[in-house]
């Protein structure tokens, strides 16, 4: 059933500091609730069946932690250990603190719902989240004074795409966040650039009635900003707004743009038109010079690189994810089916990487035509295995029941960041005395 749409009226912020309760309970505390479904096999070497919350439970047992991570990094200096073992026993023992985490701290700054986040690249504890009406809110978790709110336009403002500036430094004293931080603007505001302490600048007068930007990503090393619009371009623009080129490189609007976070010149893009396609930016001359077209069997969402640059994670607009390796972009994609349909007033799912471990993180949107749905199916965050495709563990609260949309880890890998309607999210690892 898709979720009603909610009157976009203006509320007071909010933000509750959530007390630790009874009723904060993990998919698996909540069992008895759920009914239990039969997966069925995968369909062929290379597809994973994610299957429903409930099958076969030992499945998602998560292996239990290292006995001694001093011991693993130890041996592992003497050359005992190699370091892919050594990253596995590590990633296990995160997941196995995957139990213990809770909902400490949620917000819900804006009249229309929340459509992008990003945390800062270097603070671990700041991030920025934008909503629909083109609101921003910046909000430091490291210190109690009100996060900073920086007011849009209202309705035509959608903030798609957000960007911390890597190369000035961040003050983070709220009121000279007020007064310093600027927003630059990607054709009138439909899509956000932030740079902190740097006046705002508009990049284009093009009219907003006609195209807007849809995505957005910036490279620290090269200087540059990469952007997709409505209708299939793809901008690259250097950071004081100068555009360096335009070009139409996809049929549709481009949902989403990817600049690999080792080799900064090679870029992805994800459209509508049901294709991703990777691209070289030191040979770009048009819609054909593109080095690999992925096509997909509906419009894809989003189009991220792994931390390490190897592999590329895709999330379509209806049931599957893929992951692709970038040694053999022609092989066929390791395919994860899980339930994310689109909806017009819902923010487009998008799937995520870990960022430090080969994990991969998004919201579940049970669906009844899905295969292995259940009417009594929990709208969970999901995390699975990036090698393997299978679903390790699921985060839920039953306090915070609804579409979770987005989800991002912070640097540190140890602090997640969601978007659910109005709302913003934050989850962490419960500690004694954390949530009073």
């Amino acid at each position: 059933m898709a979720p009603k749409k909610r009157p976009e009226t203006r509320k007071p912020f909010e933000m509750v500091l959530c007390a630790k309760s009874k009723k904060s309970r993990s998919p698996r505390e909540l069992e008895p609730e759920a009914k239990k479904l039969c997966v069925k096999g995968p369909g062929c070497s290379r597809r994973f069946d994610s299957g429903c919350l409930w099958e076969k439970l030992t499945s998602l047992q998560v292996p239990p932690p290292c006995g001694s991570i001093v011991r693993a990094l130890h041996h592992h200096k003497l050359g005992r250990t190699a370091w892919p073992s050594l990253q596995k026993g590590l990633q296990q023992s995160f997941l196995h603190s995957l139990a213990s985490y809770r909902i400490f701290q949620k917000a819900a700054p804006f009249d229309r719902r929340a459509t992008s986040l990003t945390w800062h690249p270097t603070h671990p504890s700041t991030l920025a989240v934008g909503s629909k009406g083109g609101d921003i809110i910046l909000w430091n978790l490291g210190i109690k004074d009100k996060p900073t709110f920086i007011k849009g336009i209202g309705a035509g403002g959608s903030i798609t795409g957000l960007k911390f500036n890597p190369l000035i430094p961040t003050s983070f004293s709220p009121p000279q966040w007020r007064e310093q931080l600027g927003c630059k603007t990607l054709k009138a505001t439909l899509s956000e650039f932030i740079p902190a302490m740097t006046p705002a600048k508009p990049y284009s007068k093009v009219s907003p009635s006609s195209f807007w930007f849809c995505s957005l990503d910036v490279s620290a090393k090269s200087r540059v900003v990469v952007t997709g619009d409505n209708v299939g371009n793809v901008i690259l623009l250097n950071m004081d707004g100068r555009e360096l080129w335009n070009l139409r490189m996809h049929k549709k609007k481009v949902t989403h743009a990817a600049l690999n976070p080792c080799c900064d010149w090679f870029l992805a893009t994800a459209s509508v038109d049901q294709t991703v396609k990777i691209w070289d930016l030191r040979q770009v001359k048009g819609k054909s010079s593109f080095l690999y077209s992925l096509p997909h069997s509906h419009p894809v969402n989003a189009a991220h690189f792994s931390p390490d640059g190897a592999q590329l994670l895709t999330t379509d607009q209806k049931s599957e994810i893929r992951v692709y390796s970038a040694s053999q972009w022609d092989s066929p994609p390791s395919l994860i089916p899980h339930p994310h349909r689109h909806f017009q007033h819902l923010t487009p799912i998008k799937a995520s990487w870990h960022p430090r471990y080969n994990l991969i993180v998004v919201g579940r949107y049970p669906d009844p035509n899905f295969k292995s749905c259940s009417p009594h199916e929990l709208r969970t965050i999901d995390v699975f295995d990036g090698s393997s495709g299978k679903l390790m563990h699921q985060l839920y609260d039953s306090e915070s029941s609804g579409i979770i949309s987005l989800n991002e880890f912070n640097p540190m890998g140890d602090t997640l960041a969601s978007v659910m309607g109005y709302h913003i999210l934050i989850w962490s690892q419960e500690k004694a005395g954390m949530c009073k």
